[in-house]
């Protein structure tokens, strides 16, 4: 239609001859008229603003041109807004604003105020928005204080007095406090102590049996040493699930020591034995050292018989009788030797020499 206007428009000046410039205007006029509708558009959201207006809730045009300029989706803040101002709470576009330029999630914390508010838990938005930018889920957080949470702990192994190894697992059911959900310990910190809990009541048993009878003794130390302090949650009760026989750890640790002894006694066994072989081995190396002072000195004999003899200290007939005398004594102790087979023989002085 917009060609058809202007190509009669066109016709009418030439049919005059006249008003060229006045089209040429005109036609300005609407490209400029057509631009402006186009920004607009581009900056300001006309179905949301007629959303807000139907919802009754009051959302100015300038403010929708505003957070186009700071980058932000009008979207984003409008509907948490209207969701907000139909459950009746009292939440203006400007805290929204503050809240998502921080970082913080507009839809999850106007959806826990409204969980808040139907559950009548007194909830203002500065909490919910500061419980949101602590890195908390803020309508978990309200969901878990109308419905408790069941935390189930791993196995925790801990050791009686008797040596026994016992395995538990527990179940603990907390409820969220809103009140220390800023700063306090989460669900790790509770499965911590609760896991402590466990070792020290196991542990102060005199025997494996006294627990596995009575179970309750680990919910009882556990509930009376206030572990929720400091937490985020309520403990609410603490549940033992499964408690399992382990290891004997006291006689694996008897057998490892009595091995241990073991190896000790060995080692100082062959240290003797390694004392003994050396002083054996010193005593031979004497007896040889005597028996070459022993043949050192028999050699001394001939020599002594030798000067003896230049000296005339010793005659010639004495010399053979001596001979007589030395063989005459080797002669008895070979029969006395041979009459004996069994005996070692040891060699004569004549022999050595």
């Amino acid at each position: 239609m917009f060609a058809t206007l202007l190509g009669s428009m066109f016709a009418s000046a030439n049919d005059t001859g006249a008003g060229f410039s006045s089209v040429l205007w005109i036609v300005l006029a609407l490209a400029i008229a057509l631009m402006v509708i186009t920004v607009f558009l581009r900056f300001v959201p006309v179905g949301l603003w007629i959303t807000s207006l139907a919802a009754g809730v009051h959302v100015s045009i300038s403010s929708l041109i505003g957070m186009r300029l700071r980058r932000i989706q009008p979207k984003r803040l409008v509907e948490p807004l209207i969701k907000a101002r139909k459950a009746g709470l009292d939440v203006t576009l400007s805290k929204l604003e503050t809240h998502f330029l921080a970082g913080g999630n507009v839809d999850r914390v106007i959806n826990a105020l409204i969980a808040a508010q139907r559950s009548n838990i007194e909830m203002p938005f500065e909490k919910a928005s500061a419980i949101d930018l602590a890195g908390r889920d803020v309508l978990q957080a309200v969901q878990m204080s109308v419905t408790p949470k069941v935390i189930e702990t791993p196995v925790v192994a801990a050791i009686a007095k008797d040596g026994i190894e016992l395995r538990a697992k527990a179940r603990v059911t907390v409820r969220t406090n809103i009140e220390r959900l800023v700063g306090g310990a989460g669900e790790e910190t509770i499965i911590a102590r609760v896991g402590e809990g466990i070792v020290t009541t196991v542990g102060s048993a005199e025997t494996h049996k006294q627990v596995l009878e009575n179970p309750d003794l680990i919910s009882r130390t556990v509930l009376s040493k206030g572990l929720d302090a400091g937490t985020a949650y309520e403990i609410l009760s603490i549940d033992i699930a499964d408690v399992d026989v382990g290891r004997n750890i006291g006689a694996q640790l008897q057998m490892d020591q009595a091995e241990a002894d073991r190896h000790i006694a060995q080692a100082r066994a062959e240290e003797r034995r390694a004392m003994a072989v050396a002083h054996e081995q010193e005593m031979k190396a004497s007896v040889q050292e005597m028996r070459a002072r022993v043949v050192e000195a028999e050699a001394e004999v001939p020599r002594a018989l030798a000067a003896a003899l230049r000296e005339g200290k010793l005659g010639v007939m004495e010399y053979y009788q001596m001979k007589n005398v030395i063989a005459d004594t080797e002669m008895r102790d070979g029969i006395a030797k041979a009459a004996m087979p069994n005996t070692p023989t040891e060699p004569t002085p004549g022999q050595r020499k």
